[in-house]
Parts: structure tokens; C-alpha cells; sequence
């Protein structure tokens, strides 16, 4: 945790903020390993007597969650991951463990965001691939193309995985950028590239073989990003504090799409921007059925279509459930996103992007 991004950004408790709509600026409380201005192992606390949670930093990453106990008990294995394996070694343990495991579908999903996020600067990579990797920085730009200001304020990258997006927006602003996600496995990844300026990552071949990845990435403006774990559903920040939030491929992966959407309301100041970038690829796993945007109800009156749900959405009294404070301004409504899944399998996802604004309902 960069102490620059700590005392700027000053989170608050996500718990008191969430149960109590208090809102109490953390406190750091020890640092037990730092690196010049990182805090790379240590704790934040609430000061709030009725509370009085701990929220622990663990290799670089604070842990800011309403509920830090669940969290941490439903992720203890990636918090306690070892990264220090040879590729044999872990190539041995996946064999062992095999397809499905819990240890290979991160490896998999390792495998898909790192090669999309950074693929393009891997000198080992094929240039004459059927695909391109950096899809989500082309998708990034494209939302950005059409935003109408640049932000005065801090920019927040909801989802942001491995880190790309966030490297790719403090090049286009001189203001800070956090970039969040729950994926302890994926902010891990994100931290070693902006600490050590390098990525080494497991690259799927087939099945459950991989090949181990390792190269430099140096890329412009990087001291302005830190990445911290956290919901995009219940940020742990007084509201009105970002001029532009991102959320790529974000509103198909969480558990409540209107409450994501509100809490983005919530964060920007007024005159701020939203990017959003979604292909509706809906899991009830991830997301009740009921909470979906578009996906069911074909008989009603939008036939089950996401598009014109969400622009209701987006818009003031365009819905029972309009999100205060954010109204939709420009979209792309077809834009083609490449994932690598392994050598012989691609997924081509058609995306919409959304640009929304914060307005200031008190006025």
C-alpha cells in the first residue's frame, strides 16, 4: 500500500460505512514490512469504539472488506499462496491435482488476464496469432475516447485483475489511480509488476500444461498506481472523492449490478465519469438471476435485452430502480473483445460500452 494513495484517497472502515453509514477515516495502526513510501505487510484500523475492526496489508495489498473475517476465511488460500515455485514444481503439483482444482483454475485464470493484459509486450509471444492481446486496454480506450473531460480528481479502477487498465489510465491522466478487485490471485500479479517492473505468469498450453512466462514491463507513469483489494459494491471511501471511475467487464461479475452502480455514483463527484464495459455473460454462480440485467423475462417489455434495461437504468425516472446521481451519455454498443483460453480456444466477446456522468441530485 503506497502511503501517498493512503493518506490522499483516506479510506474509511467499509464495515461502518456499510452497517452503520458512518463513515471513519482507517487508521494505520503498525507496519510490520515496508519498502521506502509501500507498506508491504501491516494493518489499518477503525477508531470507531463501536467497531474497532482490523483490516490486515498482506505483500503490498490492503484488505477492505465489509465483512474481513468471511473474506479472509473464503481466501485463505490465496493469501497464503506460495509464488515462490519453480515451473517444474508447479507443473508436478498440477498434474497431481489436476483439471478443475481449485490450484488450476487459478492457473487458468491467471493464464487468460495476464496473456490479455500484457501478452503484447512478451517478446516470446507469437505476432501472428488469430488474436491480439491488450484487449482490455483497446476496450479502455474506446470508452475514454468518448468521455467529455479529463478528471480533477482521483481515478478508481473497479475489477482492474492484473493491473493493465490501471497502467493504461495514469497515462492519460496526471492524477492518482487505484485500481480495486476481490481477486487476491490477480492483485498479487498486479503488485509484482509494479514493484519489480516485471510479470512472470503460468501461459496455458493445453489442458493442464502451461509454460512459465517471465519478462520486463516498464510502462509510463506507473508510481501513480497502487492496487488494493476491495468491493466495488461497498467502497471503503466518503463519497464524492474520484473524477472517473472504470469497471471493465465488472457488472456480469458481481453479485448486486445495481448496487455496483450505485456505489460508482456514490464515489465520483459531480461532472465526474463512468466507463463501463459489459457482454452480459451472466453465471448464476456469480450473480442471482434475479439481480441480472436483461437475460430472462423475454415476455417483458424489453424482451429480456440487457441494452435497453441498463439505459433505463441510466437514466432519471427511466426506471422504479433508476441509479441516483448517474445518467448515461454516449455508448458503443458493439465492440469485439479476444480472451485467450489456451492454444486451440479463443472467446470473442461482443461488449458494450457505456459512458455515464454523475449529476448533483441536490441541485
Amino acid at each position: 500500500m503506497k502511503l501517498v494513495h493512503f493518506e490522499s484517497l483516506a479510506p474509511v472502515c467499509p464495515s461502518c460505512r456499510l452497517h452503520r453509514q458512518q463513515e471513519h477515516p482507517l487508521v494505520l495502526a503498525s507496519i510490520a514490512v515496508r519498502d521506502a513510501d509501500t507498506v508491504l505487510e501491516g494493518s489499518l484500523h477503525c477508531p470507531n469504539a463501536e467497531c474497532r475492526l482490523e483490516y490486515p496489508i498482506i505483500d503490498g495489498i490492503p484488505l477492505l472488506f465489509p465483512d474481513i473475517r468471511r473474506y479472509i476465511d473464503d481466501n485463505i488460500g490465496h493469501l497464503t499462496a506460495r509464488a515462490d515455485l519453480a515451473a517444474e514444481t508447479e507443473s508436478i503439483l498440477g498434474d497431481c491435482l489436476g483439471p478443475n482444482s481449485a490450484f488450476d483454475i487459478t492457473r487458468q485464470h491467471l493464464s487468460a488476464y495476464a496473456w490479455d493484459n500484457y501478452g503484447d509486450l512478451d517478446r516470446e509471444e507469437p505476432g501472428d496469432g488469430p488474436v491480439r492481446p491488450n484487449g482490455v486496454g483497446r476496450c479502455l480506450h474506446a470508452g475514454l475516447a468518448r468521455v467529455a473531460r479529463r478528471p480533477d480528481r482521483p481515478v478508481l479502477d473497479i475489477g482492474c485483475a492484473v493491473g493493465r487498465s490501471s497502467f493504461e489510465l495514469a497515462q492519460t491522466t496526471s492524477q492518482l489511480v487505484l485500481g480495486i478487485d476481490a481477486n487476491v490471485a490477480m492483485l498479487r500479479v498486479a503488485q509484482q509488476v509494479l514493484r519489480q517492473r516485471s510479470l512472470r505468469y503460468p501461459r496455458r498450453r493445453i489442458g493442464v500444461v502451461y509454460d512459465r512466462r517471465e519478462f520486463p514491463v516498464d510502462l509510463p507513469a506507473m508510481e501513480r498506481v497502487d492496487f488494493w483489494a476491495a468491493s466495488g459494491m461497498s467502497l471503503p471511501f466518503r463519497a464524492d472523492g474520484f473524477g472517473l471511475a472504470v469497471a471493465l467487464q465488472v457488472l456480469d461479475s458481481v453479485n448486486s449490478p445495481h448496487a455496483l452502480l450505485t456505489a460508482i455514483a456514490e464515489a465520483l463527484v459531480p461532472g465526474g465519469s463512468a466507463v463501463l464495459a459489459s457482454p452480459y455473460d451472466w453465471s448464476p454462480g456469480v450473480t442471482p438471476i434475479e439481480a441480472w440485467i436483461g437475460g430472462h423475462s423475454q415476455r417483458g417489455v424489453t424482451r429480456g435485452a440487457a441494452e435497453p434495461l441498463l439505459r433505463s437504468l441510466l437514466a432519471p425516472d427511466g426506471h422504479p430502480q433508476s441509479v441516483t446521481g448517474l445518467e448515461l451519455r454516449d455508448e458503443v454498443l458493439h465492440f469485439p473483445w479476444h480472451t485467450r483460453i489456451h492454444e486451440r480456444s479463443i472467446t470473442l466477446y461482443d461488449t458494450h460500452i457505456l459512458i455515464a456522468e454523475a449529476v448533483d441530485v441536490a441541485g
